[in-house]
């Protein structure tokens, strides 16, 4: 059911003024969602967030892993070396794409209900 979370969606605007202004600049969608379809009520909105650590695990056990050569099969050290010439640089890569593609707002239909947005 939709229902508004006033104080959720206000700390979230508060933080998102306070983190534009000091940036300077901004690229992508402001939007916050709360109390509309996309995010209908506060408890849909722990949900989404309860879900970060499902989404970036994965990405953070390659980069330790890519980081930690002592701990990798030669064939996988030799890989990275001929592909990215360091572990350095092939984590760079991986964290370019993620940054690239993960938040492009390739995951709706339109802007506003876009992926990127705040919330």
């Amino acid at each position: 059911r939709v229902q508004p979370a006033r104080r959720t969606e206000r700390a979230m605007r508060e933080l998102l003024h306070h983190t534009q202004r000091k940036l300077g600049t901004w690229v992508g969608s402001a939007v916050i969602h709360m109390g509309d379809t996309n995010v209908p009520n506060a408890l849909t909105f722990i949900d989404k967030y309860a879900a970060i650590e499902r989404i970036l695990n994965p990405l953070l056990l390659v980069l330790d892993a890519i980081a930690s050569p002592r701990h990798q099969p030669a064939q996988l050290q030799s890989y990275i070396a001929l592909r990215w010439h360091s572990p350095t640089d092939a984590v760079k890569a991986i964290l370019c794409d993620f940054f690239k593609f993960a938040f492009d707002g390739s995951g709706a239909d339109n802007f506003y209900d876009a992926g990127s947005c705040i919330d």
